[in-house]
């Protein structure tokens, strides 16, 4: 197996140096640490990173600005973030440039490896799945839609892309909203189902031949059903 390449940026370095023995003793894996966001970016540079933990907050950088940055530069891989103890939740004002999930601090170091291994697990079957869609090839490795009679190649945000990928892997499934949220934008991210219900109107825009009667992506009592 491959090792995976892991990036923790804090601060605190009592809890770096703590995380960086617990989580190295993980088989492949490979532990970097940084202490800035600008270390960070360095490093990002250097090799390939496959995901990163990030402070929320950090002595040069916002935490969420820094996440920000990281997907301006299309830095993809997943990305967690520890929370304080005393953050509250928030409604993210750029839900594209979110992290992957929010993880609150004090936390179970068991927790934390279960959902490294989800992100990089997911990851993987990003990368290398196709999905038929109506009409379409689903490529969420490279979040597009391919429409192979008109050779036309549809765009997806990350979170349209998430969605649909969540929605491809149980199709015919009504699958709730609160379950679809979770699994799209983590847990304690404070995101509503508004968002949700935001990005699912944008998605019919573009897959369905009329959106206001939606035959891929319908809404049932409680949820969504992905029709492939």
């Amino acid at each position: 197996m491959v090792a995976k390449n892991i990036l923790l940026v804090e601060d605190d370095g009592l809890l770096r140096d703590t995380l960086i023995d617990l989580l190295g003793l993980q088989k492949d894996w490979v532990l970097t640490a940084s202490e800035t966001g600008e270390i960070a970016l360095t490093k990002l540079k250097e090799g390939q990173i496959d995901l990163l933990i990030i402070e929320e907050f950090l002595p040069d950088i916002d935490g969420r600005e820094l996440c920000y940055r990281l997907r301006r530069e299309k830095i993809e891989a997943p990305i967690l973030m520890l929370l304080s103890a005393e953050t509250k939740p928030h409604v993210p004002s750029n839900t594209e440039a979110e992290p992957n999930e929010y993880i609150a601090k004090p936390f179970r170091l068991g927790l934390l490896i279960e959902r490294i291994q989800f992100h990089l697990r997911k990851r993987e079957r990003d990368e290398d799945a196709i999905y038929s869609l109506g009409r379409y090839k689903f490529y969420p490795g490279t979040k597009s839609l391919l429409e192979p009679i008109e050779n036309k190649t549809i765009r997806l945000t990350e979170k349209e892309a998430s969605i649909l990928k969540y929605l491809s892997q149980a199709p015919n499934t009504l699958v709730e909203r609160a379950k679809l949220l979770n699994e799209v934008w983590g847990y304690n991210s404070g995101v509503t189902t508004h968002t949700l219900e935001t990005h699912v109107y944008r998605l019919r825009q573009k897959i369905e031949l009329d959106p206001s009667d939606a035959k891929i992506l319908v809404t049932e009592s409680g949820g969504y059903r992905l029709i492939p």
